[in-house]
């Protein structure tokens, strides 16, 4: 199932070219009060909400795709997860190119371990809002994960099951030598989208293919099968350091090709089984 968060905090349920307005299986969360429980209420009653999309779509409005505003699926992760230098050709070139590494010696993540994100995401609607434009601010296509089942050391052949959904993610980043998660943290330097597919229409996350390009330029292209860290480690290993809550997102790294946008510039992201996002 595709789901979207759409307009002014819609629930769309995404059918090819078309939405089907099906806001009305939100009526299924649970009331909450002060103080809100850990992780996004969407992410963590999903079987839920989707047992109600299914018996309310039918009669649910469409809209066209195109015409609506996408906004991130995910509205309220406690973290969004980064794992820097996740594949080894994005290692090679960060090491041989001084507009990236600064002159530090660039690591793997088996030295660097995962960093924390801004928890606010954007949509690709939203765009991102380019900042210290007289350094280089850099794109980094990622299939990110969306943790569905709170917990703690997880072990590696548990992880998939505490995943409920994926997603693209754009981990934008400004460079320089201050720390990632300065960088990486910028107001809009987290997207995600299109919309959320629920972990069974994927299959094996650890093959699938991505790209970006950036206006009719192809920038990046993989396969998560060329991770360093698989998604069941990426899981595995962060919830050794915190624990998982709902809708927190693990941006699984980005491969080889990153490069620098400009003003005007438009970011094309695809995904295999998920998806494609424009993001401005």
């Amino acid at each position: 199932m595709k789901l979207c968060r759409f307009d002014d905090d819609r629930l769309g349920l995404v059918e090819d070219d078309v939405v089907a307005d099906v806001s009305a299986a939100l009526d299924v969360l649970p009331p909450v009060r002060w103080p809100a429980p850990h992780g996004d209420r969407l992410i963590a009653n999903l079987d839920a909400v989707r047992a109600e999309v299914e018996r309310i779509e039918g009669a649910a409005k469409r809209v066209a795709l195109a015409d609506v505003k996408l906004l991130s699926p995910v509205a309220n992760p406690t973290k969004v997860i980064g794992a820097p230098v996740n594949y080894q050709a994005h290692h090679e070139e960060s090491a041989a190119d001084t507009g990236v590494n600064f002159g530090q010696d660039i690591k793997t993540i088996d030295e660097y371990g995962l960093f924390l994100k801004s928890p606010v995401l954007v949509g690709p609607s939203d765009g991102v809002a380019l900042h210290f434009t007289d350094r280089r601010n850099d794109h980094e296509v990622e299939v990110s994960a969306i943790i569905g089942k709170a917990g703690k050391d997880i072990a590696r052949e548990d992880a998939l099951d505490h995943i409920a959904a994926y997603a693209i993610g754009l981990d934008m980043t400004v460079r320089g030598t201050e720390e990632r998660s300065l960088r990486k943290a910028i107001d809009s330097y987290s997207v995600l989208g299109p919309w959320l597919v629920t972990a069974d229409e994927i299959g094996d996350p650890d093959n699938l293919d991505f790209s970006i390009h950036v206006g009719d330029e192809l920038r990046q292209k993989s396969n998560t099968s060329m991770l360093i860290f698989d998604m069941r480690r990426l899981v595995e290993y962060g919830s050794s350091f915190y624990t998982l809550y709902p809708g927190d997102v693990i941006m699984t790294g980005t491969p080889e090709g990153v490069g620098p946008v400009q003003p005007g510039d438009v970011m094309h992201c695809w995904a295999e089984k998920i998806g494609r996002m424009d993001v401005p």
